[in-house]
């Protein structure tokens, strides 16, 4: 008697056990288009093309999503070999220039060979991969190869915005503190350069002993930091790190500045007051109006150049404080655009030195006269009396 009862249960347990598998192994319509490849009509997801090495560093978030269309890859890869072929070819001619012209080779010259120097190895350590990535679409190159790939842009991301700190700093000595404050030295830019590098390869190898980890983000093109991980563990990184690399430097180069600012127009007004008083139009001559001129033009240049780079990298930072407290919904195709402005901040620098900084155009004539769209200004033109010259041509090249 309780056989014959446990058999027809036993039986109706197993039959509607495989009936459950059928049903997943083979949605229907509606199933496969919302939780598969979308209008591809399959049930793949964004996971599924993960190699089989990497699937332990995924986060189960990601498995919601469909692939995204090949399309956006091959938008993508178009996109880094543009970017990759400006930046590289325009931060390895600045280094050229700058470090085979004895003029240009002064101490503050010299944070801005660092600068195009951490800007180019964003970019020679950084597309190849990530490009690869893309034609394939999704990350082939292994464990190490993601560590590698997020730890060099960890790196030298923060090393650029140090630099261009450090940068400001030296401007708000030469033209806050004038004659009071101690001019740059080559031993100098030394320390400030091994400052620089100790600080940054401590944020950046801290993912690779436990300190949140290195994982492919959710396009699975390119890695960075896990900023999906809800463990305080994970967060505290992401929250030390955001201070020290994003929210600090920024805070230390409005600082400065907001005072060369502040000390020009002080200046400006001193000068016109002194003026009237005097019954003159202005106290400069012909060649200091041009001169200072250019060196208001070039202030706001340098001004827009850190304005570029921290649009550059706000992206990044909105969608690692978006996914680490769930403020809004990270999708694969909104986590593409964070890496891919990031790296845009390489191609700025270049740019801006063609336009605006003299002594380098005059360089570049002799060096790559091809390069060089109108006219050169001399040496002798270009730089104003004392510490305002040098402050020109930093402040022109950040």
């Amino acid at each position: 008697m309780i056989s014959c009862i446990l058999i027809p249960f036993t039986k109706l347990k197993s039959v509607n056990h495989n009936r459950f598998q059928f049903k997943m192994i083979n949605p229907g319509p509606m199933m496969s288009y919302q939780y598969g490849g979308g209008a591809w009509g399959n049930n793949l997801t964004v996971v599924d093309k993960v190699t089989p090495d990497m699937k332990h560093l995924v986060d189960v978030y990601w498995a919601q999503f469909p692939p995204m269309n090949p399309l956006w890859y091959n938008i993508l890869a178009f996109f880094l070999v543009v970017l990759s072929i400006v930046s590289c070819c325009g931060n390895f001619v600045v280094l050229y220039v700058f470090l085979t012209t004895k003029a240009l080779r002064t101490p503050s010259n010299m944070l801005i060979v660092n600068l195009a120097f951490s800007d180019f190895m964003i970019m020679f350590t950084m597309c190849p991969s990530m490009f690869w990535a893309c034609l394939k679409e999704t990350w082939t190159l292994g464990v190490l190869g993601c560590q590698l790939y997020a730890l060099s842009g960890s790196l030298f991301g923060c090393v650029s915005i140090w630099t261009m700190t450090m940068i400001s700093f030296d401007r708000y000595n030469v033209i806050v503190k004038g004659l009071s404050g101690k001019p740059l030295t080559m031993g100098g830019v030394a320390l400030r350069l091994l400052f620089i590098y100790s600080t940054c390869t401590f944020w950046a190898i801290m993912p690779l002993f436990g300190w949140n980890r290195y994982v492919p983000e959710g396009n699975m093109t390119a890695c960075g930091t896990d900023y999906i991980s809800q463990d305080w563990l994970s967060r505290s990184y992401l929250c030390a790190y955001s201070f020290f690399v994003y929210e600090l430097p920024l805070f230390l180069i409005i600082f400065s500045y907001y005072h060369i600012l502040k000390t020009v127009f002080a200046h400006e007004k001193s000068m016109r007051d002194q003026a009237k008083k005097m019954n003159v139009t202005s106290l400069r001559s012909s060649e200091e109006n041009k001169t200072q001129s250019t060196e208001a033009k070039l202030a706001k240049v340098a001004l827009m150049t850190i304005t570029l780079w921290f649009m550059a990298w706000t992206p990044y930072l909105v969608i690692n404080w978006a996914g680490m407290f769930q403020l809004a919904k990270i999708t694969p195709l909104f986590s593409i655009w964070g890496s891919v402005f990031a790296k845009t901040s390489c191609v700025y620098n270049p740019i801006v030195y063609g336009i605006s900084h003299p002594k380098y155009r005059a360089a570049l004539a002799k060096t790559f006269p091809s390069l060089v769209c109108g006219q050169t200004e001399n040496d002798s033109a270009s730089t104003a009396s004392g510490s305002t010259g040098d402050a020109q041509s930093v402040v022109s090249s950040s």
